[in-house]
């Protein structure tokens, strides 16, 4: 009689200490393989699905990632084993910003750029290079034990999901609800484009704050020979088209329409009121630059005044700055500061804060710059968004996140979606040399809309990635086609991401979800933090202190690294990764094989 069955035998055959790598691949692929991952239809039950949060396509996942793919697959398994019907959409982000500099950068080792390359054949660049890494992006969730139904695999280029962001364009467009105007800008100087408000990160940085004389181009008898403005920004001053004071600001109501002559420029430069003013800044007399501040951009056009800019989007001064030109705007601060006090015109210098704004992904200093761009409407699309919240649609955990959430809804700005990139969704515009009209068009037109010429050019830049990402609940199910999955799928249950990208990407999807699908995305926005070292400090290569979970896993297995991650959060809140309890865990791990494995033996 053979004794291969027998319990000593078995247990003789599974090794005493757990070994994931001998485990974790062959059991993944077996579950892939068995199709255990896509969703099993039952007619009375409810489905329960999450869109996974698309990764940025440049490159490895990171402890974000793994946390999310952890809690994600933890409700993503618990409710398959209900048996619910279960599915979990992956899919990636082309990343335009981040993308286009990863291959802009491979170029410039070779010797090259973009321009030299040209449009299509870098585009192409682009696409080879996320051929090569969209694949590991999603091997590296499969590392991370992440049950997605593969078979739905979604990129936002891909053609279906293009096809969405084209639509809803149109759509925008159609209801007025988007528009192309000529507006103050964050602009990045390093990745030479256009960013919106939520990418701009504002750090109180040390600062200088400038007492500057202005004199008056006829003294008033008895009165002031000059007005001091007081500004963090000398260089700008090149480009002054009027001093603002607060109409009611007694020190300065007699001067209210008279003219000043700016320093240096010796330009002739009028004295407006405008309820804008702080009066209690500095002196209460500001310097107006409407080409190079939000605020003063308004002021100009409340006044009428004109726009003189003096840095370009190069970063370095124009032609307009006079004896300046060419140089770079820090280094001209220098140079109109020297010319100043050799004029004599520096009332005095002091120490200030000043809250700068820094490009997120370049930590560049961004640049007011005015440009014609897109801007989508956002008041009328944040009032579903906010009601949903508020009213039980959709319940956001944890629940202080509630006023955070409706605050930025409360008082949201528009949104500025066009990019001076190649890499992303071209903007379906067309520009008449005839008539000056705009074509908008589901399909690409051959002449103009309004006249009928053949003299139309599309427009060049590209779509902000969240345009496509907002769109993702639903234009990962087929929209804007009915279809079968988007019929049974859609709304889904559980949102599950990290509190930082609340406003690029979960208000967004709210919006776009309740307005173009008539009901929320999901029923629950469930919230993680920040994963930070032992210490509570952000993981960044500067500080040496990054984890990367690909490592952790080789080391200590997939379940440590998870069961970590798991204990180690709460909603909302940031955690400490301490390796201590990864190894704890790995312990742990090898003590419920130890347990299996007895039990097998009996």
């Amino acid at each position: 009689m053979s004794t291969d069955t027998t319990p000593t035998r078995r247990i003789d055959s599974i090794p005493k200490a757990y070994e994931p790598q001998a485990v974790e691949k062959r059991l993944y692929a077996w579950w892939e393989e068995r199709g255990y991952f896509k969703p099993r239809e039952r007619a009375d039950r409810k489905p329960f699905v999450i869109s996974m949060p698309p990764p940025n396509v440049t490159g490895a996942l990171h402890l974000g990632h793994a946390i999310t793919a952890t809690i994600e697959d933890a409700l993503i398994r618990y409710h398959r084993m209900k048996g619910d019907p279960t599915l979990w959409v992956p899919g990636e982000d082309h990343a335009g910003i981040a993308t286009q500099a990863v291959v802009e950068r491979a170029l410039a080792n070779e010797g090259k750029s973009r321009l030299e390359v040209g449009r299509e054949a870098f585009v192409e660049r682009v696409w080879e290079w996320v051929r090569q890494y969209r694949h590991r992006i999603q091997d590296q969730h499969r590392r991370l034990g992440a049950s997605c139904d593969w078979s739905r695999a979604r990129f936002t280029l891909d053609e279906g999901l293009s096809q969405a962001v084209r639509e809803v364009f149109v759509r925008l467009w159609e209801e007025k609800l988007l528009y192309r105007a000529d507006r103050i800008i964050n602009w990045c100087p390093s990745c030479m484009t256009s960013i919106s408000d939520l990418e701009v990160e504002i750090e109180e940085t040390p600062g200088k704050l400038t007492y500057i004389r202005y004199p008056l181009e006829e003294p008033v008898k008895g009165g002031p020979s000059h007005i001091t403005v007081a500004t963090t920004r000398p260089e700008t001053m090149l480009g002054d088209t009027a001093v603002a004071v607060h109409p009611d600001d007694k020190r300065y109501k007699a001067l209210i329409g008279k003219h000043l002559i700016l320093p240096i420029m010796n330009r002739r430069i009028p004295i407006v009121g405008d309820d804008a003013v702080d009066a209690s800044f500095g002196t209460g007399a500001v310097k107006v630059t409407p080409a190079h501040d939000p605020t003063d951009f308004e002021i100009g056009n409340r006044h009428a005044l004109s726009r003189i800019q003096v840095i370009g989007f190069d970063a370095k001064m124009t032609a307009e700055a006079g004896q300046f030109a060419g140089l770079d705007r820090f280094d001209a601060r220098k140079a109109v500061m020297a010319e100043l006090k050799r004029l004599g015109v520096v009332e005095k210098e002091a120490d200030y804060t000043v809250p700068l704004g820094y490009c997120q992904r370049s930590h560049t200093i961004i640049e007011p710059l005015p440009s014609l761009q897109w801007w989508v409407r956002m008041a009328p699309l944040a009032t579903g968004a906010l009601g949903a919240v508020t009213y039980g649609q959709t319940r956001i955990v944890p629940l202080r996140f509630n006023k955070t959430y409706a605050d930025w809804l409360e008082n949201i700005r528009d949104w500025n979606i066009s990019r001076q990139l190649w890499w992303g969704h071209r903007i379906p515009a067309w520009y008449c040399a005839t008539c000056g009209e705009t074509t908008v068009a589901r399909e690409d037109p051959t002449v103009c809309a309004h006249c009928g010429s053949e003299k139309i050019e599309r427009d060049p830049d590209v779509l902000d990635t969240w345009f496509s990402s907002w769109l993702w609940p639903f234009s990962t199910l087929g929209w804007p086609e009915d279809t079968p999955d988007l019929r049974r799928y859609y709304p889904t249950a559980v949102l599950e991401t990290g509190y930082d990208i609340l406003f690029f990407w979960v208000a967004r999807m709210m919006m776009s979800g309740i307005h173009f699908m008539g009901v929320a995305p999901f029923s629950v926005i469930y919230l993680h933090g920040l994963v930070r070292d032992e210490q509570g400090r952000k993981m960044s290569k500067s500080l040496g202190n990054v984890i990367d979970p690909l490592e952790v896993m080789d080391e200590f297995g997939t379940d440590a690294l998870r069961f970590t991650l798991a204990t180690s959060s709460s909603p909302g809140n940031d955690m400490k990764l301490v390796p201590a309890r990864i190894v704890g865990n790995r312990n742990f791990a090898n003590k419920i094989w130890n347990a299996s494995r007895f039990v097998i033996g009996q």
